[in-house]
Parts: C-alpha cells; structure tokens; sequence
C-alpha cells in the first residue's frame, strides 16, 4: 500500500513547485487603486572640510635698522599697543654726533651763500660762485636730512595697534641691522589661512566661502588664492576674510568648506518605502502594473528618503503601498 501512494506524492510535489515558481506574477484581478508621487531629482553642491587655521591679517616682525646698545625695551607679550607708541630706544652716539656735524655744515653752507650773494650785488664775484654755493647750501641741508632720519630709527615704535606676540630683545642687548626686536599682529581683522587640495576647484577671488569655527559657520570672501601649489603637499593657499568677532583668537583651528563639485540626489516620500526583512523596497507603476524594486536608502528627512540605488529619475512610485501588493498587479493611479 506504502509503495503504490509514493509515486502520486512526488507528482503534487512537483507540480505545486511549478505553480509556485518566481516567474509568475500576481493572479489576474480587479485593479487596486493607489496613490503615486515622481521620484525627486535635486542637484545640490558638495564641500570637502579643510584644515587650517586663523591669522591676524596685520602681522609684522619689526628688526633694527642700524647698529646700537639696546637702551630702552618696553616689550610684553600678550600687552595691547597703539601705532607709533615707541617700544624700543638705541643707543647710537655717533648718530648723534653726525647729525651736530651736519647742521654745523648746514650753518656754514649758508653763510657762504648769503656772502656770496652780496658779493655779487656788488659786482665782485660771479654768477656761477653764487650758484656753487647754493649747491653746497643745498648738499648740506640733504646731509642733515640723512642724519636726522638716521637718528630717527633709534627709536623703534608700533607700526599699527595690535597686541606683542614675541620680544625678542632686552634692555643691554646689541641690536644690529636685521635683526628682530619684537612681532606684532592686529587684533581687529582676521583671516582663516587654509591649504587646499590642488584636486579641488579653483575659486575667484571675492567667493564666498563658510567656515566652521566653534562649532559655528561664518560666511567670508576669498581675498587670496596662490596659482602655484606646494610641490612636497600638492596644496595651494588660501586666505579667508572673517568677520570680527570676539571668539575669534590667533592660531585658532578652523576648517573651510571648499566646494568639491555637484551631486545628484533622488528622493521620494517616507512613506512609499517598505521593509520586507533586511530589504528595503518600493512599488513603480509602470505599464499600469506595480513592480517592485529593490532600493538602498541614504537618510533623508523626516518626509522624504533619500534613495542611493535601485530606482532612476523617470520613475513614480506607489504611496503605502498594501502589503498584499505583489509584483506585477495591476493598479490604477487615484488622482
């Protein structure tokens, strides 16, 4: 009895495989009704973060510009100092002594110039002594002017307010041409210095670029951009005007957002997206049949979802689609 029932199992086996087989689509019905939206294209500019950091846009090294004793240095770093406040005096006794020469030569100039003047109105010399002691009158005067201004760099001041980041003399020192005596930056401009990626695009001057400082975005334009980038880091440099505000400091860590080409985005509502296990998946309508596609989704907002694979732009999919929507059943969009 067993083994005459054997062969007709194996006949409902395969038989119902053959009925239950992928390629089927849904039985044949009424059509559903659904409700559908397009898929969302947008085109949206990406920026890639760069590093850098921010500098006071007036920034200076102020060094000696002659030999001398280093009498007076009022240097303190991190103290605030107004332009033409005099921070550092030199010793410079032969300076002093050139510029007594030069007026001695001056007085004498003159007064043979006003001898030589009156000698002519009387006939008794010539025009062109007269003229010679001019020039003698007048190299004179250009010597005391040199000497004056020779003296001039005894005294060392602040070429603009800003506050003393390094002093690099102190009272007793010998100061020689060259060499620094103090570095001073600004405290009211500022500007992020930033490296960027020769793969990048190049920007005009005056872009408008954001950057993330203390957890905050600040908008700036771009006030330089070198054309030659770095041969060891392939960078070029960038500077960033910023706004002055109070949170800004010198050598802050900053990061640019440097605009790193367009991307193509698709969306479609929240609700047109299902699950079906670890698959995410939506219904097309195409050829007024549902078909399911199998999608990989990227966020989005809380009434859209960003689709990365599975779907293209021409496509309209169902709205909370049922879930005894099968694969190849007929429907027919609600308006």
């Amino acid at each position: 009895m067993m083994k005459r029932s054997l062969p007709l199992t194996l006949l409902l086996l395969v038989a119902g495989c053959h009925r239950s087989g992928p390629a089927t689509e849904a039985s044949s019905g009424p059509p559903l009704a659904v409700e559908t939206a397009p898929v969302v294209v947008t085109t949206s500019l990406q920026h890639q973060p760069v590093a850098g950091t921010i500098r006071a846009q007036e920034n200076a090294t102020v060094a000696a510009r002659i030999m001398g004793l280093v009498t007076t240095a009022d240097l303190a770093v991190g103290r605030p100092v107004a332009a033409g406040a005099v921070l550092v005096v030199l010793q410079a006794g032969e300076i002093e002594a050139r510029v007594d020469q030069a007026r001695a030569f001056l007085n004498q100039a003159a007064r043979d110039y006003e001898r030589e003047q009156a000698l002519e109105a009387q006939g008794a010399t010539t025009t062109e002594a007269v003229r010679s002691a001019a020039d003698r009158r007048q190299q004179a005067r250009a010597a005391v002017e040199e000497a004056t201004a020779m003296l001039a760099y005894t005294r060392i001041a602040a070429p603009f307010d800003g506050v003393i980041t390094a002093d690099h003399v102190k009272a007793g020192d010998l100061a020689v041409p060259g060499q620094p005596l103090f570095s001073l930056e600004g405290i009211d401009r500022w500007q992020a210095e930033v490296m960027v990626p020769e793969s990048l695009v190049a920007l005009a001057l005056g872009a408008e670029l954001a950057v993330q400082l203390n957890g905050e975005i600040v908008n700036g334009p771009l006030v330089e951009f070198s054309p030659a980038a770095d041969a060891r880091s392939r960078t070029r440099l960038a500077r960033i005007e910023l706004p002055a505000t109070a949170a800004i400091r010198s050598g802050q860590f900053v990061r640019a957002l440097w605009p790193a080409g367009e991307v193509v985005t698709l969306t479609v509502p929240a609700v047109a997206v299902s699950q079906l296990g670890q698959m995410e998946r939506v219904f097309v309508v195409s050829e007024n049949k549902a078909r399911l596609r199998l999608v990989k989704t990227g966020g989005g907002a809380a009434a859209r979802t960003v689709i990365l694979a599975g779907l293209s732009a021409d496509e309209t999919v169902i709205l909370n689609p049922p879930a005894t929507l099968r694969d190849g059943q007929a429907v027919t969009v609600v308006p």
